[in-house]
């Protein structure tokens, strides 16, 4: 039994034990019951992303993009599944057969978009999130892609056409190697831009004995071409032995790298290389994919995201070899 001096210090502290509740009920419990902090809760994961582009496989320049996209894969533990298509038909079913398959994301090039418009609406209206890469950036958003990653090719050609004249040439040839392609024919529409005027020659590059002939020909029927522009390294080849045979003074420039080209710089056969870096072309639509599905994050602010161009010449080729050796540029 309480006395009487007891319970009268209790009604003292009475006020003072509840302001001492109130505040503990505001400060929760205590940090050993509350334990760590949770993350918010992921909005998905990625496990599986489909790469599928319009290159023939085994394609020097499409390889170079799969090593990119393998590489994200390993370092973000995402399977990567690579497959190409010369024919967009068959890129189609591709894309609709990974669409079946359920995988988490795609990554396609849209060299011919009209034929894959259906297929990539297929990927959307299943809640697959699409990147686009090298071909196709104007139609990329429209078709429903969180994003495109690549080279803006009439930028590109336009700025391989001012070097071609800033480098004293009067008269340019440029050659389309594959009809239907948007992103040759924006190439060539910018090298006319930046060069100020061009001669367009259309050439098939599953033909290459052909191709040779052609620019040969080109060559020897006009004698005030003076400089070449390929838009492939494979008809880059084909063009610097055209320019030998022909006996022409023309220069040769080309988009896009290979062992080869490498070569013809060091050798001073051809004159320059435009690198769009392919291999970032591979490697970052799958982190934009992993960050989209785990944290809704876009990159780019809806403008593509730019991978060239970047020119290789005599004063960096040798730098660049070893690099093109190991299959990343």
């Amino acid at each position: 039994m309480r006395s009487r001096s007891t319970r009268r210090r209790l009604r003292r502290l009475a006020p003072w034990l509840a302001v001492a509740s109130v505040l503990a009920a505001c400060a929760g419990p205590s940090a050993e019951q509350a334990g760590p902090a949770r993350a918010p809760e992921a909005v998905g994961q990625l496990n599986s992303v489909a790469v599928i582009t319009h290159g023939s496989p085994g394609d020097a320049f499409w390889n170079v993009v799969k090593n990119g996209a393998e590489a994200a894969g390993a370092d973000l533990g995402v399977r990567v599944e690579y497959n190409s298509a010369g024919d967009p038909g068959q890129q189609a079913k591709l894309i609709d057969n990974a669409v079946a398959r359920g995988v988490d994301g795609l990554v396609v090039s849209l060299a011919n978009p009209d034929a894959l418009r259906t297929s990539v609406g297929r990927a959307v209206a299943a809640g697959i999130p699409v990147v686009t890469i090298n071909s196709g950036e104007s139609v990329s958003a429209e078709y429903g892609a969180i994003g495109h990653v690549g080279q803006s090719e009439k930028l590109a050609g336009e700025a391989a056409g001012k070097r071609l004249a800033a480098a004293g040439k009067r008269k340019l040839l440029c050659v389309i190697h594959e009809a239907g392609n948007i992103g040759a024919n924006d190439r060539c529409a910018g090298a006319t831009q930046g060069f100020g005027a061009a001669v367009t020659l259309q050439v098939d590059i599953s033909n290459p004995t052909d191709v040779q002939s052609r620019i040969k020909g080109a060559l020897e029927s006009d004698a005030a071409i003076d400089a070449v522009l390929t838009l492939n390294s494979q008809i880059a080849a084909r063009a610097v032995d055209a320019v030998r045979e022909s006996r022409s003074a023309a220069v040769v420039a080309t988009f896009d790298l290979n062992d080869d080209v490498v070569s013809a710089i060091q050798a001073g056969s051809l004159l320059f290389a435009v690198d769009q870096q392919q291999y970032e072309q591979g490697y970052l639509p799958v982190v934009m994919l992993k960050l989209y599905r785990s944290n809704l994050n876009t990159v780019g602010g809806g403008r593509p995201v730019q991978t060239g161009p970047a020119f290789v010449d005599k004063g960096n080729v040798d730098v660049v070899a070893g690099l093109v050796a190991q299959a990343t540029r």
